[in-house]
């Protein structure tokens, strides 16, 4: 018998902050062999039995040499009260009585421990045994009181941020690869158990079920055979599933009450129900008999867990192939998709997907959704949970109920949330629709509604006119727009690579289509570009540069001669336009032209082609579906560009990205248009599934969410900005790198433009390729637009994860530069 040298029991002693955000990756889940969490539906109800009933069964019966680890990362009560130890003990014990002759070789660890602890038990650090060992027994912190973690951590003086207790689990179960080595899959076995309850606190605070939701690891649930075990069992499985864990089996100790019957009905015989012996009040030697009685069931559960681990990896080996067999992707050349070029995403949690990667080994490696899924995500993990839970009770509640001339809470709230956020001060009406593309169209027909009343066009609105087209009216648009993939919105975009023959035969692109004049950072310096055809002569030999958005921003600038130059460029287009009197509509992306290639429009243009239209009478549509919801760093674009739309569109980022809903708001002399004696003077325009509860339950949570700074740390004390997330320094450096032709950092975007020609330019260029898989090597999924890249995150991102981002970046930028050079 020896004791671990002192050197193994990296006592961490310091007093660590009260926290359970994290400023990088959770480390990586190995999948080399079997590892699975104990979770238990309560305090006392036998994980740690059930843990060393899994150890002897797979270590004392295996006809080959086996290896069993058992880790304990949150430990109280500590040394009187040692799970860890419970399983070593018990092991030697039940292996000297099935195999006397050959004496079970096991090590234990303690490798974290309180102050308390040390002060009191200067050699907690346990024993090993024997040669190379079978068993591995890991304590990671322990704390001497017998109380909830949390508790235990403050008051002695080691509370361990969540990010740390999962670099301490992950440098262990890599430990776990490492030992198996060399061994088969099947001769490895660890598992995880878990503290108390499936919601009992971690030493942050943070519940336990939402400390190691990172990492998914597949769950065995303890249940409860007393009285009221029935309901604490289910109410345990649901948090699980609820956070998507996977639980492969549910076993308890019988208590004879039959918990079983009903817990095999609740489960739908999809989940096993084991039931193990009753435990002896009076136990004769040491729980040996019951071991010994118990075995077929834990040996039952064991193959469960094994059958279970490998149907996984089977499961993730087999999913590229059968994609590229029955899916078609969109936006996708199937042709140009590389052998390995299919990304397994086995789960998200919060701004990561966790992919499945094979490299010299299997594993399930955290990667940031730096596109944020086509610019839909926001939530950070703790919101993730929240909005499986309110989208779950509005599904349990409503389902989905018709919605003409009905109305339901979710809808009602959301509809007033808009109302006072993003359209407040201009919009009266919410109209939910499914998706950007289909808000943008409905719009479409409120502008022309609008503008056909205004200037005379309609006449009988109580006859059915469907056929009579009196007038084709067009929209006023912006070159590089895109405003979604429906026929009515593709014809209400400039020609782009998206509405060519090849992809939409139909297109005539109905409006009047203006170049407008971009901003954007080269060299540090933030330029004005503008565009051949406007009149600059009273501009010439003038540099039109800003040192910061700020200055870009400002309202001030309306005076300016630039103000005047737009002005003109603006009038004499629309005067020597021939439909200029047909011209029912300007739509625009505010700001920032998202698919057209991240172009930043000087919003000072914008502005001053919103006041051209309100002179004519046309009505101004805002497409926000991207730029919507702090996406630039404000709720709503409005604030930047200053002035204020007549309809405006949202999706994407409203319900956090979780389920598709989209609204489009309009003002009340929009919404009046539509009133009167007939039917067909409605909007005759819905959807199935038009203000679904579990959508506008979303909706409401994250709208709430992204501005209350006790739940967004980004949000400013005044509540009506985010706080700058991409390191000023870094963003200037990149943009003076010699391989990027321009750069745009505003919000949560930081957009450039690689310096191509030829065919390396444009949509269709594959020119960062190799950047972008490098990066993805690094850990950062990013998706280009040709030769433009991007970075997205959320509004609660933190700006240290930006920063890492940029760095990543950066360092490739300079090795992608190398090799083009």
């Amino acid at each position: 018998m020896f004791r671990f040298p002192s050197v193994l029991l990296s006592r961490r002693l310091h007093r660590r902050e009260l926290s359970s955000s994290t400023t990088s990756h959770p480390p990586s889940l190995p999948l080399s062999h079997p590892i699975y969490l104990i979770w238990g539906s309560n305090t006392g109800v036998g994980k740690t039995l059930v843990s060393a009933g899994i150890a002897a069964a797979f270590l004392l019966s295996s006809p080959t040499p086996s290896q069993f680890h058992y880790l304990k990362p949150l430990q109280t009560g500590f040394p009187s009260d040692s799970d860890s130890r419970f399983v070593f003990n018990k092991l030697r014990q039940l292996s000297l009585i099935r195999n006397p002759h050959i004496p079970l070789s096991a090590s234990h660890r303690v490798i974290n421990l309180s102050p308390a602890v040390t002060a009191s038990n200067p050699l907690a650090g346990e024993e090993g045994v024997g040669p190379p060992p079978e068993l591995l027994c890991k304590t990671l912190y322990a704390w001497e009181e017998a109380v909830s973690p949390h508790l235990a951590a403050e008051r002695e003086g080691l509370v361990v941020k969540d990010s740390v207790v999962l670099e301490t689990l992950g440098e262990c179960l890599e430990d776990v690869a490492e030992c198996g080595a060399g061994k088969e899959r099947s001769e490895v076995l660890c598992v995880v158990e878990t503290a108390g309850g499936v919601a009992s606190p971690g030493p942050s605070g943070s519940l336990q079920c939402d400390l190691y939701r990172p990492f998914r690891i597949p769950a065995v649930l303890v249940g409860d055979g007393r009285l009221g075990g029935i309901s604490g069992t289910i109410s345990a499985y649901e948090s699980l599933k609820l956070r998507g864990y996977d639980v492969v089996a549910v076993v308890f100790e019988d208590h004879g009450l039959l918990n079983e019957g009903p817990l095999m009905s609740y489960m739908r015989n999809k989940v096993p129900v084991l039931v193990l012996p009753p435990i002896p009040k009076d136990p004769l030697n040491d729980l040996m008999e019951w071991f010994e009685s118990s075995h077929y069931i834990f040996s039952n559960l064991k193959e469960i867990m094994l059958s279970a681990y490998f149907e996984r990896i089977k499961k993730l080996h087999d999913m590229p192939r059968e994609a590229r067999d029955i899916i078609w992707w969109p936006f996708t050349q199937h042709k140009l998709v590389p052998d390995g070029g299919v990304t397994v995403i086995d789960s998200r949690c919060g701004e990561n997907f966790s992919i499945f990667k094979v490299q010299k080994t299997e594993v399930i490696a955290p990667q940031f959704d730096a596109c944020a899924s086509w610019w839909t995500q926001g939530p950070d993990a703790i919101m993730q949970t929240e909005l499986a839970r309110e989208m779950g009770y509005a599904a349990a509640r409503f389902g989905h109920v018709m919605f003409p001339e009905n109305v339901h809470e979710p809808a009602l709230n959301c509809a007033e949330l808009l109302l006072q956020g993003v359209g407040k001060g201009w919009a009266s009406r919410t109209y939910f629709s499914d998706n950007g593309s289909t808000a943008i169209e409905i719009a479409l027909k409120m502008a022309f509604r609008k503008f056909s009343v205004d200037h005379g066009l309609i006449v009988h609105c109580h006859e059915d006119t469907t056929n009579e087209r009196s007038t084709e009216l067009m929209v006023l648009a912006l070159q590089r727009s895109y405003h979604g993939d429906t026929l009515g919105a593709m014809e209400a975009q400039a020609p782009s690579s998206y509405t060519g023959f090849l992809q939409q035969p139909w297109y005539t692109g109905r409006g009047l289509f203006l170049d407008p004049p971009s901003v954007f950072m080269h060299n540090s310096t933030w330029n004005v570009s503008i565009p051949e055809g406007y009149h600059l002569e009273s501009l010439k030999g003038k540099s039109i540069t800003f040192a910061s958005p700020d200055e870009i921003f400002h309202k001030g600038r309306d005076k300016s001669e630039l103000a005047t130059v737009y002005s003109s460029y603006i009038s004499k287009v629309l005067s020597g336009f021939r439909g200029s009197n047909n011209v029912g509509a300007l739509i625009m992306e505010p700001v920032i032209q998202g698919a057209g290639g991240m172009h930043m429009v000087d919003p000072l243009f914008q502005r001053v082609l919103v006041n051209e239209c309100r002179s004519r009478k046309i009505p101004v549509i805002f497409d926000e579906v991207f730029t919507g919801f702090w996406r630039l760093g404000v709720e709503t674009a409005v604030e930047l560009i200053h002035c204020v739309p007549d309809i405006a569109c949202f999706g994407k980022l409203l319900t956090g990205g979780i389920i598709p809903l989209a609204v489009t708001l309009a003002t009340n002399a929009v919404f009046d248009s539509f009133i009167g004696d007939s039917k067909l003077k409605a909007l005759l325009h819905g959807h199935s599934y038009s203000a679904h509860a579990m959508g506008c339950a979303a909706a409401v949570k994250s709208i709430q969410w992204f501005k209350d700074p006790c739940s967004n740390p980004n949000i400013t004390s005044e509540g009506r900005l985010l706080r700058e997330l991409w390191d000023d320094k870094m963003v200037h450096r990149i943009s003076s790198h010699p391989a990027i032709q321009r750069v745009v950092a505003l919000g949560t975007l930081c957009a450039l433009e690689l310096k191509a020609e030829g065919n390396n330019a444009g949509y269709g260029s594959l020119y960062a390729r190799p950047l972008l898989e490098k990066l993805r090597e690094d850990g950062v999924y990013m998706r280009p637009l040709g030769n433009v890249i991007y970075l997205l995150c959320g509004p609660c991102t933190s700006p240290e994860v930006c920063n890492q981002l940029l760095v990543k970046l950066l360092r490739r930028l300079e090795e992608f530069d190398v090799c083009k050079n």
